[in-house]
């Protein structure tokens, strides 16, 4: 038994078999790289860390299903599929657009959902309108990087973002019936433990279904990691992380379905942290950390 919600559970308890995600590079831009707000993109962020490796480039959205799906039925043998548009804001581009590729996903009769990732200044009234109308047939979620609560923070990493745009998305989004879900990082610069909890308590007062956390991982080639080669700054160790992920989940509600408890660069984009431990064999050392501990999802939330 995890001591936490997990997706896994989650969508085994909703329909009773092996459901899995197949990533989707739609081939979207983002307005903090193309230059509408900014360019370069978020400090910590590169595309190649953590695009699948059955995505090559950009190829029409079937073949990537296909491809997806020779890679996992052999693993996991799913049931059925969710369409992951994950590669930069999957919003970001006309309805008309957004359709086509939405709705060419989800003419495979294997797909019955659509997980799509974007910020929350990519999306407004009319997309939300039309995706509460999928919603009512298809499992459909948006997922919205936040990573902080703290503006300063935000700042900071070159989000060009604000935390007053993210609770419009998540009232707006919230007030169609779409499910939602949220990206953390923990280890940000400038960061404190006691802030990482601060955007634990922030999360937990929305109405936000899923959450990803993971910690800052420093990748090759990014403004981030450019800046860490140049001034070194300390980074989570693996016995500190537990310690802060485990603390963060406590403070969650309950019921929030946690989607990743910590993330993974392939160790060749790799700067920083090294562990020396593949993402499963940390998700173990975390599950075993809270429960020696007696730790549980929620049991330290505050309504």
């Amino acid at each position: 038994m995890k001591p936490y919600l997990s997706y896994r559970t989650y969508l085994n308890e909703k329909y009773g078999k092996r459901i899995q995600k197949i990533s989707i590079d739609a081939g979207f831009s983002c307005p903090n790289r193309d230059g509408t707000k900014g360019k370069g993109g978020c400090t910590y962020c590169i595309p190649r860390s953590f695009t699948p490796a059955y995505i090559e480039s950009v190829q029409p959205i079937p073949h990537q299903l296909e491809k997806g799906k020779l890679l996992l039925e052999k693993r996991y043998k799913p049931d059925a599929y969710i369409a992951y548009f994950q590669s930069f804001s999957n919003t970001y581009g006309e309805l008309d657009h957004l359709k086509a590729l939405y709705e060419e996903a989800l003419a495979d009769p294997q797909v019955i959902g659509l997980s799509i990732g974007t910020r929350p200044d990519c999306v407004d009234s009319e997309k939300l309108d039309y995706l509460a109308e999928l919603a009512l047939e298809y499992d459909i979620t948006i997922e919205y990087g936040l990573e902080s609560s703290h503006q300063a923070t935000l700042d900071r990493i070159n989000r060009l973002d604000t935390i007053e745009m993210f609770d419009w998305a998540v009232d707006q989004t919230h007030q169609r019936n779409i499910n939602m879900g949220a990206h953390v990082i923990l280890g940000l610069p400038g960061e404190s433990v006691e802030m990482m909890y601060e955007t634990a308590r922030f999360v937990a007062q929305r109405p936000i279904k899923f959450l990803k956390l993971h910690h800052l991982h420093i990748v090759k080639g990014t403004l981030l990691g450019r800046d860490y080669e140049r001034e070194p700054f300390e980074l989570f160790d693996l016995d500190s992380y537990l310690e802060v992920a485990g603390t963060f989940i406590r403070m969650l509600r309950p019921d929030m379905v946690l989607q990743r408890v910590v993330g993974e660069t392939h160790p060749r984009h790799l700067l920083g942290p090294h562990w020396g431990l593949r993402s499963y064999e940390v998700i173990e050392k975390l599950e075993s950390y809270m429960r020696e501990r007696n730790w549980k999802q929620g049991d330290l939330f505050a309504a």
